[in-house]
């Protein structure tokens, strides 16, 4: 069968016909590449939010378990309980040991009161000795003076029995030669008997005087001595005098370790401390917390992310407050409003390229076909406007294109 040939006109169709499909197609791309540029998206992206574990403060079993796993629970609402008994012993223990040590000061407190008032009274008796000292020695120079009156009366008293004598005598030798009288010179003798009689009282008035003297010396002695056996007394009572800064001391101590009973039996019943979501139960009422040993884990539901891995390429389209449109793959039909929270400025290196100098501490962004060169990826957190009551679910996959607007 002979070859149709095909009519030139047609030709010209066809070529025209390739060529605009070939133009539709790269105005096509053209266009998918400028609005891939002036809205980035990514379906590399998983719905977060911040999460807890939690994990008790105190040791014991578990008397009551509040929660079920994957449940709901309102901020303040209890989820577990420990067994508060042994902790009730020891805040009892704390107090009856402060109560303790409070009659303890009390006690002390009345002890050293009665001392300082037996000091007081040593302090007394010791100015009463000072006194008495002083009087002892006023006494004993009252003697001397005394001794000294009486040695002067004895002396007046020898002059004038030693005039008198000398007196008698001249005259009695001239009683022979009728020159005096009988009488006269029985006068003479009389007052030499009277000034004898008179040296004799003097002389006993001295010696008593004398032995004043000494009794008032002996008094100061006894008086000193006894002055200084008060010093030695009130001494002695200063010295025992308690002191109370050693109990008061431990007040803080005491306090400080109700404080810490308190605190561990408040700690007994751990309540939620936001709007969560309960995961990861694995625990059963009676089982035995320890402290710090995580129980389940919270999902705080106040705040929901999309954390987007945008190429490294696309970071400069995308600034913290443009807004997004967030989609979870579980409800494609919903389309979400977000904010970009922050773009993120590190992740882990590929090891194969830089090695493992760099084990931790930074987002983990994992890069698919190792054998060619991929652009590095980068976390950016876009904040979803959502209800609390929205049924997201943490680590869910997502679809977020960036909008350019901000707020």
């Amino acid at each position: 069968m002979p070859d149709v040939e095909t009519p030139p006109q047609q030709k010209h169709l066809g070529r025209i016909v390739s060529i605009g499909i070939i133009a539709a197609a790269l105005i096509t791309g053209l266009l998918v590449v400028n609005e891939t540029n002036k809205f980035p998206r990514t379906d590399d992206a998983e719905v977060f939010a911040n999460f807890i574990g939690i994990a008790p403060q105190v040791d014991g079993p578990i008397t009551q378990l509040a929660v079920q796993d994957n449940a709901f629970i309102k901020q303040g609402n209890l989820l577990f309980q420990i067994d508060p008994r042994p902790y009730e012993y020891s805040l009892e223990k704390a107090k009856s040991d402060l109560a303790t040590l409070e009659g303890q000061i009390g006690d002390q407190r009345r002890t050293i009161a009665s001392q300082v008032s037996a000091v007081g009274a040593a302090r007394a008796n010791t100015d009463s000795a000072a006194a008495n000292v002083d009087r002892a020695a006023a006494a004993v120079n009252e003697a001397k003076a005394n001794v000294a009156a009486a040695q002067a009366g004895l002396d007046s008293a020898n002059a004038e029995l030693l005039y008198t004598t000398n007196n008698f005598h001249r005259i009695e030798p001239l009683l022979a030669r009728q020159f005096v009288t009988v009488d006269q010179v029985d006068q003479v003798r009389t007052a030499v008997t009277a000034r004898q009689q008179a040296v004799q009282q003097q002389r006993s008035q001295l010696l008593l005087a004398q032995a004043q003297v000494a009794s008032a010396q002996a008094a100061y002695l006894q008086t000193k001595a006894a002055q200084e056996q008060s010093h030695a007394q009130l001494g002695q009572s200063q010295h025992s005098v308690l002191t109370i800064e050693p109990l008061t001391a431990q007040r803080g101590g005491r306090a400080s370790a109700v404080q810490t009973a308190e605190y561990n039996l408040n700690n007994c019943k751990v309540y939620a401390p936001f709007d969560a979501r309960v995961t990861n139960l694995t625990i059963s009422q009676g089982a035995y917390a320890h402290t710090g040993q995580q129980v389940f884990t919270l999902i705080d539901t106040r705040v929901w992310w999309a954390v987007a891995n945008f190429r490294e390429t696309q970071l400069h389209h995308i600034v913290p407050g443009m807004h997004a449109d967030v989609y979870v793959l579980s409800r494609p039909q919903i389309k979400y409003d977000g904010v970009v929270d922050s773009v993120g400025f590190g992740v882990r290196p590929d090891t194969t390229l830089v090695g493992t100098f760099v084990t931790s501490g930074l987002p983990d962004v994992q890069r698919s076909l190792n054998w060619v060169h991929l652009a590095t990826r980068y976390p950016v957190r876009v904040r979803i406007n959502a209800p609390e009551t929205e049924p997201f679910r943490l680590s869910e996959s997502a679809v977020v294109v960036i909008r350019g607007d901000k707020n």
